[in-house]
């Protein structure tokens, strides 16, 4: 580390080690190399476990099937999304060419993405605390229901807060510089390609980028260097801009304006107390959310704690600095903070965002945040042999929770499309049609579906009415059919399957209540048309409805 000029400059970030300073430095590396690898193996371990046995949902399904197109279609595709999850795209086309599309191949990238993120998180506390509270934040962070769910999915959301916690570490060490100290090359360039590529993933990564903006406030000397980079991240990223513009904001219609519900679900999925509503709360959510929010508080008034514990003769943490928040508290209190403020704010003003899935970027941070209170990174007092022995009763206890949010939800499929491809075709005959709303649902039933040679028994499509060997993506298609649509339908098809999820939400955003009113009206006129019809529903949070219509 190399000390400041000034005495009154503020002090570089880096922490001492736990280590006597005659460590050897072969020891030390060592010991830096596991205090991050485990606690990323552990994640990486734990978001493997029935890597398979969860459904795919309508999401994953859309993920597959533009990931499947190729030329002008692919690009036509990725472009349908505003860019949003561009390279997410690119690289999960890249896997399916080269190892099928298998449910192991789609959602690899995202298991080792959260490894990644855990193994980032501690290098981060690591450098900013040592390496006690970095085995602390990383096997916090391991062991969070959200993180090791996203780990799980064929989508961009792990990658993204992989690529921001990344970006967060290389912006780390841009600060951890004394005044007129050189800023290595190599963070600028880590700092501009993970805050580029995070934001290639998706748009939220710009509420973790801004949040950056109010640490380096702070550090005058390095607002020249990281703002220079950030305007190069936006150089970059204007190719998203343009087809985020095309776009609009319309795919994030489902989304609510942010209500006490809410607000409460983004608490619950920060803490890794529950992630609503694919799984539900518990008996012992409440007290892992509330105990650690109460540790996050203490974070804020940890300056004066450490004042009276200073004043009883009490041991100084690593980092000494000013009675006020310290830079270090800065960057997580921010990380914490800032996007979930900006989010809710353009919620009120602006297109609604808040949503927990929306601001899984801000998981890391609380898991340091934890370590760091618990394990005396930030009170004075707090760093004696008992006091030690304390916080990592309190570590295990928080990781002990959170295992009992995390353990129920293997296998489960929230929205089970595989179960109702099942169904449908044990019950198809000859003759029989199927219908989808949003046609949407087509691609994730068309992922179960048998090969080309054994398609005949699988019921005709008539919404969209396009033949099964047409794989084109159908991303929110809220089309229905016409009174002389039905009726034709109704001649044509003896028995009809009317496949719906996502169909919309009663008291829901304005757009999703029109969608659900379209598809009551479908209802209706096809029980209209046909005499019986029996309504059969598969998982629980995005439930996939099956309504069999016959004469």
């Amino acid at each position: 580390m190399i000390p400041s000029r000034d005495r009154g400059a503020p002090a570089p970030l880096r922490a001492p080690r736990d280590e006597a300073p005659e460590e050897p430095a072969r020891r030390a590396r060592v010991l830096d190399a596991l205090v991050v690898c485990l606690p990323g193996a552990l994640a990486g371990s734990l978001a493997l476990v029935d890597l398979g046995a969860r459904s795919i949902w309508i999401d994953e399904a859309a993920s597959v099937t533009i990931a499947s197109e190729h030329g002008a279609a692919l690009g036509a595709a990725m472009a349908r999304d505003g860019g949003n999850m561009l390279v997410y795209y690119a690289l999960l086309h890249v896997l399916v060419g080269a190892f099928g599309r298998g449910v192991l191949v789609l959602r690899a990238p995202s298991a080792v993405a959260t490894a990644a993120t855990v193994a980032l998180v501690s290098a981060l506390a690591n450098r900013l605390y040592g390496r006690r509270v970095a085995l602390g934040a990383g096997v916090l962070g391991a062991v969070s229901l959200p993180l090791v769910y996203w780990g799980q999915q064929a989508r961009a959301y792990a990658l993204l807060v992989a690529l921001v916690s990344g970006s967060y570490l290389a912006f780390v060490v841009v600060l951890d510089r004394a005044p007129g100290a050189t800023i290595p090359r190599a963070a600028l360039v880590a700092y501009v390609v993970t805050s580029t590529l995070a934001l290639y993933m998706s748009f939220v990564a710009a509420l973790a980028l801004a949040a950056q903006l109010v640490v380096v406030a702070s550090r005058r000397e390095r607002v020249r260097a990281v703002v220079g980079s950030l305007v190069v991240v936006a150089v970059l990223s204007v190719p998203l801009l343009v087809l985020a513009r095309a776009r609009g904001s319309g795919q994030l219609f489902w989304v609510p304006r942010p209500s006490a519900s809410q607000l409460g679900s983004i608490v619950a999925t920060l803490t890794s107390a529950a992630f609503t509503p694919n799984f539900p709360r518990t008996a012992t959510s409440s007290l892992l959310e509330w105990g650690s929010v109460a540790l996050l508080a203490l974070l804020v008034v940890a300056p004066v704690l450490s004042r009276g514990a200073s004043r009883r003769g009490g041991r100084l943490p690593p980092e000494t600095g000013p009675a006020r928040v310290t830079l270090r508290r800065r960057v997580l209190l921010s990380w914490v903070l800032v996007p979930v403020v900006l989010a809710v704010l353009e919620s009120v003003v602006g297109q609604p965002i808040a949503d927990p899935r929306n601001l899984l970027v801000s998981i890391p941070p609380v898991a340091v945040a934890l370590a760091a209170v618990a394990l005396g990174g930030e009170i004075r007092g707090g760093t004696s042999r008992r006091s030690v022995t304390v916080g990592w009763l309190v570590v295990a206890a928080l990781v002990g929770l959170r295992a009992l949010q995390l353990e129920p939800s293997y296998g489960v499929s929230p929205e089970n499309w595989r179960a109702a491809v099942r169904f449908v075709l044990a019950g198809s005959r000859p003759g029989d049609c199927v219908a989808f709303y949003p046609e949407d649902g087509r691609m994730a039933f068309s992922y179960y579906l048998p090969g080309p040679s054994a398609r005949a028994a699988v019921p005709r499509a008539v919404l969209p009415a396009v033949p099964w060997s047409d794989g084109a993506p159908f991303v929110e298609r809220y089309e229905t059919l016409t009174s002389a649509q039905v009726a034709s339908v109704a001649s044509g098809c003896a028995r009809l399957y009317l496949v719906a999820s996502h169909e919309g939400q009663v008291g829901g955003p304005p757009v999703s209540v029109a969608h659900l009113l379209r598809y009551e009206s479908l209802e209706s006129e096809l029980a209209a048309r046909y005499a019986r019809r029996a309504v059969y529903r598969f998982g629980y949070a995005a439930v996939v409805t099956v309504t069999l219509y016959s004469r």
